[in-house]
């Protein structure tokens, strides 16, 4: 059952690619500029330790597409040639309950190497695609399209010393083509929701030189990094990452962290003149505001730079800040555990939207309301299996998931038989690994319990529903 189309809010779904939780000035970040991002975070709900469920693009995406860990639909790697048939995506139950959906951007469920990422019965009505901002696509590609219409040369361009100019950016197409959706769904009677995927500040780290400017290398904090990362990140030689293992001046890590931070400020620039719109046409107030990512960025902390199989905050902890005049409470950080999974059965909630009883996540209205019945996570998961390709991207293979509950952060590679386990509360950011201490052997086997109970109940697809005793 749904609720009259008349109550239901409008849903702004704003994604970014690749951004790591601690990108956000009013959440602690003083380096970063994030003005716009600030105040929503002032007017609204951050949550402070929400999870992704891969630390890679597609499993993440098609998990909160569903609201099912990547595993469970069968789903874990990115390069994929096609995405299962059911369950059906979030974006078509809300269309089907009477909601224009629009998607601007990535998407990302299946591969969109050599060709345009297929089209699935998604339930959106307006469709502006750009799965990356160059130009490898022969057709199908939106935003490439309007740069061409500009007469802009899109791959020129990111090879020259001033880099894609801001009016010719894909941030900046898709606040166009948002404003677009806006103007072809004006009926104040018919609830609309827009996910907008842009692709920054996801590498190469190339914003434009006029933000590039804005950020120097010298005064950026630089990566978590201590010289006993390179033994440690040496035992994990053989499991998938990106890149080599560095030290942050090998990686020129200050140099991508200020253009990083540079994109970020893009985005929030862009963001603002979505918003102002918003505002300007009278919908800001029945509309909420969603701001996150997929998943986060390495960005040299241990010596590592882009994305792959490890699970360190700045790669799984990401932004999640909800915002709703008048609906939701005001200025509130929530430490409580959550994953993308919860974004997923939230974002049906707000539909009036009953959630279907195979999806894994968790409203979060109660927290968001502040109506004292919201019962945080014990625990949140992330899984790793085969996702990247061992042609391109360095994948070799690995199998690995991450167990994280109030205190400890428990990760197991379980095609090499390595493992780390982390106690988060006197080592946020991860350099004193106690898989081989004496005195936490008892916690890690507990973990290790606890982490294969949720793996076995929450991933093990049983099959078709049951409909006899025998």
């Amino acid at each position: 059952m749904t609720e009259p189309t008349s109550s239901r809010p409008n849903i702004l779904w704003y994604c970014t690619d690749q951004q790591r939780f601690d990108t956000i000035g009013a959440l602690g970040n003083q380096y970063v500029r994030t003005p716009v991002v600030d105040q929503l975070v002032h007017n609204g709900v951050a949550f402070t330790h929400a999870y992704c469920q891969s630390p890679i693009c597609t499993p993440s995406r098609s998990s909160f597409m569903t609201g099912m860990y990547p595993s469970r639909i069968h789903n874990t790697r990115n390069g994929n040639e096609s995405f299962p048939e059911s369950p059906p995506l979030i974006s078509k139950l809300i269309a089907d309950s009477g909601y224009r959906c629009g998607m601007i951007g990535k998407f990302h469920l299946q591969s969109s190497g050599r060709r345009t990422e297929p089209r699935l019965d998604d339930g959106f009505s307006f469709w502006k695609f750009s799965h990356a901002p160059r130009d490898d696509w022969s057709e199908g590609h939106h935003y490439a399209d309007w740069v061409s219409k500009q007469g802009g040369d899109l791959n020129a361009l990111r090879e020259s010393e001033d880099r894609v100019p801001t009016e010719l950016h894909q941030t900046t197409w898709a606040s166009e083509s948002a404003f677009e959706f806006f103007a072809e769904h004006a009926d104040p009677k018919q609830p609309w929701m827009l996910n907008i995927n842009i692709y920054d500040p996801h590498p190469p780290f190339i914003p434009p030189k006029s933000y590039a400017d804005q950020f120097s290398s010298s005064h950026m904090p630089g990566p978590y990094f201590r010289d006993t990362d390179l033994a440690q990140q040496a035992k994990f030689f053989a499991v998938d990452f990106q890149d080599q293992i560095r030290t942050p001046e090998e990686h020129d890590a200050f140099a991508k962290q200020a253009r990083y931070y540079a994109m970020i400020a893009q985005i929030d620039d862009q963001f603002a003149r979505i918003l102002v719109h918003l505002e300007r046409t009278g919908q800001r107030e029945n509309t909420v505001v969603i701001f996150t990512s997929d998943h986060g960025e390495s960005l040299g902390d241990h010596g590592l730079m882009f994305k792959g199989c490890r699970f360190y905050e700045g790669l799984v902890r990401i932004p999640l800040i909800f915002s709703w005049p008048g609906q939701f409470s005001q200025g509130k950080q929530d430490s409580s555990l959550v994953e993308l999974t919860d974004l997923s059965a939230t974002l049906l909630d707000l539909a009036g939207v009953e959630q279907p009883s195979w999806m894994q996540g968790r409203t979060l209205l109660p927290a968001l309301r502040d109506s004292g019945d919201f019962v945080p996570r014990d625990f949140v998961r992330s899984e790793y299996f085969d996702a990247l390709d061992p042609h391109f991207t360095g994948g070799t293979g690995t199998y690995a998931t991450m167990f994280r509950d109030t205190r400890y952060k428990l990760c197991m590679y379980h095609d090499h038989d390595l493992g780390e386990l982390y106690d988060l509360q006197s080592d946020p950011w991860e350099f004193e690994d106690l898989w081989d201490s004496h005195e936490h052997q008892e916690i890690k086997y507990d973990l290790i319990r606890r982490s294969f109970n949720a793996h076995v109940t929450l991933t093990t697809d049983v099959g078709s529903r049951r409909i006899a005793p025998m």
